[in-house]
Protein backbone atom coordinates (compact mmCIF):
# COMPACT_ATOMS: atom_id res chain seq x y z
CA UNK A 1 0.00 0.00 0.00
CA UNK A 2 1.30 3.66 -0.97
CA UNK A 3 0.04 5.96 1.28
CA UNK A 4 -0.69 4.56 4.96
CA UNK A 5 -3.32 6.02 7.35
CA UNK A 6 -1.99 7.68 10.83
CA UNK A 7 -1.72 4.59 13.53
CA UNK A 8 -5.69 6.04 15.50
CA UNK A 9 -7.08 4.53 12.66
CA UNK A 10 -6.14 1.04 13.48
CA UNK A 11 -7.82 1.82 16.75
CA UNK A 12 -10.90 3.19 15.36
CA UNK A 13 -11.50 -0.06 13.05
CA UNK A 14 -11.32 -1.83 16.52
CA UNK A 15 -13.92 -0.07 18.42
CA UNK A 16 -15.90 -0.57 15.36
CA UNK A 17 -15.57 -4.36 15.65
CA UNK A 18 -15.92 -4.06 19.16
CA UNK A 19 -19.18 -2.31 18.93
CA UNK A 20 -20.29 -4.73 16.37
CA UNK A 21 -20.65 -1.39 14.06
CA UNK A 22 -20.83 -3.20 10.74
CA UNK A 23 -22.47 -5.25 8.16
CA UNK A 24 -20.71 -7.85 6.29
CA UNK A 25 -21.42 -9.38 2.86
CA UNK A 26 -19.83 -10.93 0.17
CA UNK A 27 -18.19 -8.03 -1.41
CA UNK A 28 -19.51 -5.47 0.70
CA UNK A 29 -19.12 -3.44 3.78
CA UNK A 30 -21.37 -1.02 5.63
CA UNK A 31 -19.37 -0.16 9.04
CA UNK A 32 -21.28 2.96 11.42
CA UNK A 33 -19.96 5.88 12.47
CA UNK A 34 -19.18 5.55 16.61
CA UNK A 35 -21.88 7.96 16.95
CA UNK A 36 -24.14 6.34 14.76
CA UNK A 37 -24.72 9.55 12.51
CA UNK A 38 -23.19 8.06 9.44
CA UNK A 39 -22.82 5.02 7.29
CA UNK A 40 -19.89 4.19 5.29
CA UNK A 41 -19.62 1.91 2.55
CA UNK A 42 -16.60 -0.28 1.28
CA UNK A 43 -16.32 -2.42 -1.87
CA UNK A 44 -13.65 -4.50 -2.98
CA UNK A 45 -13.12 -6.95 -6.14
CA UNK A 46 -10.65 -9.80 -6.50
CA UNK A 47 -7.81 -7.57 -7.93
CA UNK A 48 -7.46 -6.10 -4.51
CA UNK A 49 -9.17 -2.66 -5.29
CA UNK A 50 -10.70 -1.09 -2.04
CA UNK A 51 -13.34 1.77 -2.65
CA UNK A 52 -15.17 3.55 -0.04
CA UNK A 53 -16.80 6.77 0.87
CA UNK A 54 -15.73 7.66 4.17
CA UNK A 55 -13.66 10.76 4.40
CA UNK A 56 -10.29 9.64 4.88
CA UNK A 57 -10.57 7.26 1.93
CA UNK A 58 -12.48 9.36 0.06
CA UNK A 59 -10.59 12.90 0.51
CA UNK A 60 -6.89 11.84 2.10
CA UNK A 61 -6.11 8.65 -0.14
CA UNK A 62 -5.22 6.07 2.36
CA UNK A 63 -7.72 3.63 4.01
CA UNK A 64 -9.79 4.53 6.09
CA UNK A 65 -10.83 3.31 9.42
CA UNK A 66 -13.66 1.52 7.41
CA UNK A 67 -11.51 -0.48 4.97
CA UNK A 68 -9.26 -1.44 7.90
CA UNK A 69 -12.48 -3.14 9.29
CA UNK A 70 -12.69 -5.08 5.93
CA UNK A 71 -8.78 -6.10 6.07
CA UNK A 72 -9.56 -7.21 9.51
CA UNK A 73 -12.19 -9.20 9.08
CA UNK A 74 -10.99 -11.07 5.97
CA UNK A 75 -7.56 -12.18 7.86
CA UNK A 76 -5.90 -9.77 5.46
CA UNK A 77 -4.81 -7.50 9.03
CA UNK A 78 -3.86 -9.61 12.25
CA UNK A 79 -6.94 -8.89 15.01
CA UNK A 80 -6.30 -9.04 18.25
CA UNK A 81 -9.46 -9.42 19.77
CA UNK A 82 -8.69 -9.05 23.27
CA UNK A 83 -7.25 -5.68 22.14
CA UNK A 84 -9.74 -4.45 19.84
CA UNK A 85 -12.69 -5.23 22.72
CA UNK A 86 -10.41 -2.77 24.92
CA UNK A 87 -11.86 0.18 22.29
CA UNK A 88 -15.46 -0.74 22.54
CA UNK A 89 -17.81 2.56 22.67
CA UNK A 90 -14.94 4.93 22.27
CA UNK A 91 -16.40 7.85 21.34
CA UNK A 92 -13.96 8.95 18.03
CA UNK A 93 -16.10 11.17 16.28
CA UNK A 94 -16.52 13.55 19.77
CA UNK A 95 -12.58 12.87 20.78
CA UNK A 96 -11.07 13.77 17.14
CA UNK A 97 -13.37 16.73 17.45
CA UNK A 98 -12.21 18.00 20.70
CA UNK A 99 -8.80 17.33 19.90
CA UNK A 100 -9.03 19.32 16.79
CA UNK A 101 -8.10 16.33 15.09
CA UNK A 102 -4.56 16.06 16.81
CA UNK A 103 -4.91 12.09 16.60
CA UNK A 104 -2.19 11.11 19.65
CA UNK A 105 -3.95 13.49 21.76
CA UNK A 106 -7.46 11.89 21.03
CA UNK A 107 -5.50 8.04 21.34
CA UNK A 108 -4.15 9.23 24.77
CA UNK A 109 -7.64 10.16 25.93
CA UNK A 110 -8.93 7.17 24.41
CA UNK A 111 -6.74 5.17 26.28
CA UNK A 112 -7.82 6.83 29.66
CA UNK A 113 -11.28 7.16 29.15
CA UNK A 114 -10.74 3.07 28.83
CA UNK A 115 -8.64 2.62 32.10
CA UNK A 116 -5.81 0.91 30.16
CA UNK A 117 -2.76 0.31 32.03
CA UNK A 118 0.56 0.49 31.03
CA UNK A 119 0.62 -3.51 30.25
CA UNK A 120 -2.44 -2.87 28.30
CA UNK A 121 -1.31 0.16 26.41
CA UNK A 122 1.61 -1.71 24.96
CA UNK A 123 0.17 -4.38 24.20
CA UNK A 124 -2.37 -2.28 22.48
CA UNK A 125 0.44 -0.40 20.70
CA UNK A 126 2.13 -3.69 19.43
CA UNK A 127 -1.18 -4.88 18.16
CA UNK A 128 -1.80 -1.53 15.97
CA UNK A 129 1.96 -1.72 14.71
CA UNK A 130 1.58 -5.37 13.66
CA UNK A 131 -1.75 -4.31 11.49
CA UNK A 132 0.55 -0.89 10.35
CA UNK A 133 3.24 -3.41 9.28
CA UNK A 134 0.76 -5.72 7.59
CA UNK A 135 -0.95 -2.83 5.99
CA UNK A 136 2.60 -1.88 4.22
CA UNK A 137 2.73 -4.69 3.06
CA UNK A 138 -0.63 -5.55 1.76
CA UNK A 139 -0.37 -5.38 -2.51
CA UNK A 140 -4.08 -3.20 -2.72
CA UNK A 141 -5.27 -0.02 -3.96
CA UNK A 142 -7.46 2.06 -2.03
CA UNK A 143 -9.80 5.09 -3.52
CA UNK A 144 -12.99 6.40 -3.74
CA UNK A 145 -16.55 4.49 -3.58
CA UNK A 146 -18.95 7.32 -5.58
CA UNK A 147 -21.82 7.00 -3.90
CA UNK A 148 -22.22 9.88 -1.05
CA UNK A 149 -21.90 9.33 2.94
CA UNK A 150 -25.42 8.01 4.27
CA UNK A 151 -26.66 10.25 6.78
CA UNK A 152 -28.63 8.01 9.69
CA UNK A 153 -31.81 10.00 10.66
Amino acid sequence: MEKLPPLQKIYEAYSAIADDRFDLAPQQLTVRSSDGSKEYTVAWDDEGHYRSNDKATYWQGYAGYPVLVALLLQGRLPLDEEVAQWFAAVPWKALNEAHKRDYDAALEEAFDLKGLDMAQRLQAEAAANADMEALAELDITVGRLSDPVKQLA
